[in-house]
């Protein structure tokens, strides 16, 4: 049986237009920037309080892995769970530019109005939020604890948000290559556009990316760190060079190294001070694979002074380096 993406009459027309070379008008274009470098703030402090020092309309990606009040340590006990969650819900909406979007980690694990999990928060957002649901991404894999009291969980989800219908997304930066034999295939079917073809295939929603095993030369030392390829697949599709990306529940720092080898600005936000510890173990971790733009971490900076300067290095379209008076070294 087919599913409504089929009969999406929005859907088949950006097929359509695509097709002929036509840019729908979501279509975000980024080709003047030249990014020269990169700025990473890193706050430790509440995360509704940051928030509400962002100034509106200036965050194109929001990328966050909440605690659920699961009791995993004392960040993650709260007496009312939602009352607590609708604190930083309600700003993002406010903070991310027209073409911006939000992901959410979470999962299914509802048990009372204390605890929290995803399908509460996308219940929120959808009834109390003007934030728009685009995808529920499904991080499947195969390694994980085994159950007798039901079945044993093998994935968790990301629920993907925008601020409008002119989000920005990039799939070609996400896409999957073919292996040699499917592409020789796929390119002799007149249906395909081989141009496409060569680009690779959409991932699709389903992803799957191993868990981090305890001994993974990844780990830093967080109980809750995500693999830092999902993590990519997120910068790269929902966020252009430059732009700026928040996860204001920061954890093992892991996005904020992410956006130093995809060339995103990136605010980091937590109120654990180890933190700080996190990401100087992911920075000595960083593949020279990458060609790494320069790029400043800094720390002291008001919230405000630190957008504005991330926000005057994109506008400048010659890359020019902006001065920063706190540049630290963790």
């Amino acid at each position: 049986m087919a599913n409504k993406s089929h009969f999406n009459k929005g859907h088949l027309a950006i097929n359509s237009q695509r097709k002929n070379g036509i840019s729908h008008s979501s279509y975000v274009d980024i080709s003047d920037q030249d990014i020269k470098e990169t700025i990473h703030a890193v706050f430790i402090e509440d995360a509704v309080k940051a928030l509400k020092s962002i100034p509106d309309n200036t965050i194109q990606l929001v990328l966050i892995d909440p605690p659920y009040n699961l009791d995993l340590d004392y960040w993650d006990n709260f007496e009312n769970y939602l009352e607590w969650a609708k604190l930083w819900l309600d700003e993002i909406y406010r903070i991310l530019s027209p073409s911006g979007n939000c992901v959410i980690f979470g999962g299914f694990q509802y048990q009372d109005l204390k605890k929290g999990d995803l399908l509460e928060i996308l219940h929120y957002t959808r009834h109390s939020t003007k934030l728009r649901f685009v995808n529920l991404i499904i991080w499947y894999y195969k390694n994980g604890i085994s159950a007798h009291r039901f079945f044993a969980n093998r994935h968790e989800e990301a629920v993907w948000l925008s601020k409008t219908k002119k989000y920005y997304f990039d799939l070609d930066s996400v896409r999957i290559p073919y292996d040699k034999d499917t592409k020789k295939l796929y390119k002799k079917d007149k249906r395909l556009n081989p141009e496409t073809v060569d680009k690779g295939k959409n991932p699709t929603n389903v992803w799957e990316i191993s868990r981090l095993n305890g001994n993974s030369k990844e780990r830093v030392g967080h109980p809750t760190q995500k693999p830092v390829e999902i993590i990519r697949r997120f910068v790269r599709g929902l966020s252009y060079p430059g732009s700026i990306v928040l996860d204001f529940f920061a954890g093992s720092g892991t996005t904020g190294r992410v956006c130093i080898e995809e060339g995103r600005n990136s605010i980091l936000v937590d109120n654990d001070p180890l933190l700080k510890e996190y990401l100087k173990l992911h920075l000595k971790q960083i593949d020279g694979k990458f060609f790494i733009k320069p790029y400043s971490i800094i720390q002291g900076e008001d919230m405000k002074t630190v957008i504005e300067q991330m926000s005057d290095m994109l506008s400048d379209k010659k890359g020019n380096s902006v001065k920063l008076e706190k540049v630290v070294a963790l």
